[in-house]
């Protein structure tokens, strides 16, 4: 019978290419994950990873099984909810990762209401950008995260999760408010010439950004750099910045701040969970919740 944590391994190194990333995710040296990998072999009768250079890569076999992976962790979930669900109802931890952009919003309403439903429920809220919960939820150490996704990015859901929408954010272009007659006039090209600030890379909404402002016909220079996104309006207020940001921060711009809610498609927020998960009692009453909390949106 194969070791499913090993099959776990395999599959991060499927994805990510290198052992000191999946030593990393899975809290480990890069010496265990190659123990676990030898003995997941040793279960399955074949060689699964070979040499490469001073890395490893799957072989065919591995490549097979780590491709399986993702619907026994599945089959599995389902038949864990399936216990669960004989319990008098929702209790224990339950680990809600947020992005930082919807904590009051989503997150605190979603706390309060299930303390007052559920009681023997105990939420635990994590503050973390969908780079961070989405690794954290697929290692069980998230139970439930809500993220946002960008459509016009293009990136594919990751796999082992289910999502599930929750409401549309608009994206909005915040400008000094000595420059919006000009935006008024030519539209984003009056913006060519100025600084903006943004996320520091990677992110989705540093991405977003940029590809706002080629469609504008120009490459924005990222002056500044700031993982809260509501306190670079406050740059954006001293006339030394320009940014595209979701309408969620744009709620009270400070004074000298001007807010524009641009055309088209912005961001989804979004439940993600594992998949398989989606009827255990405690995520599920959190996507009720959740659904609720957003109704109306």
């Amino acid at each position: 019978m194969l070791d499913v944590k090993r099959m776990v391994i395999l599959r991060d190194l499927a994805e990510h290419g290198k052992v000191t990333v999946v030593a990393e995710l899975h809290r480990v040296t890069p010496s265990a994950v190659s123990q676990q990998l030898r003995a997941l072999e040793a279960e399955a009768g074949a060689a699964l990873v070979e040499r490469e250079g001073r890395g490893l890569r799957l072989t065919p076999a591995g490549a097979a099984l780590a491709a399986a992976c993702e619907p026994v962790l599945a089959a599995l979930e389902r038949a864990e909810g399936a216990v669960r669900a004989l319990d008098a109802g929702p209790a224990g931890e339950l680990y809600v990762g947020c992005a930082p952009s919807a904590l009051a919003t989503v997150a605190a309403p979603l706390v309060a209401l299930l303390a007052r439903r559920h009681p023997g429920l105990r939420p635990r809220v994590v503050q973390a950008d969908p780079e961070e919960a989405v690794p954290q939820l697929r290692g069980r150490r998230l139970d439930l995260a809500v993220t946002y996704a960008y459509p016009l990015l293009g990136a594919a859901p990751a796999s082992g999760t289910t999502a599930v929408p929750l409401f549309d954010d608009p994206l909005c272009l915040a400008l000094p408010e000595a420059l919006l007659p000009a935006y008024e006039r030519e539209g984003p090209a009056a913006l060519r010439d100025a600084d903006w600030v943004s996320a520091p890379a990677p992110s989705s909404c540093r991405e977003m950004l940029v590809h706002t402002c080629r469609n504008a016909g120009f490459t924005p220079r990222i002056a500044h750099e700031c993982s809260d996104l509501r306190a670079g309006l406050w740059l954006v207020a001293a006339g030394r910045a320009a940014s595209v940001l979701p309408k969620l921060l744009c709620d009270a711009p400070p004074p000298g701040a001007a807010v524009v809610e641009l055309p088209g498609r912005g961001r989804i927020l979004q439940a993600l969970v594992r998949a398989g998960t989606e009827t255990r009692p405690a995520v599920a009453a959190a996507l009720d919740v959740l659904r609720e909390v957003v109704s109306g949106r």
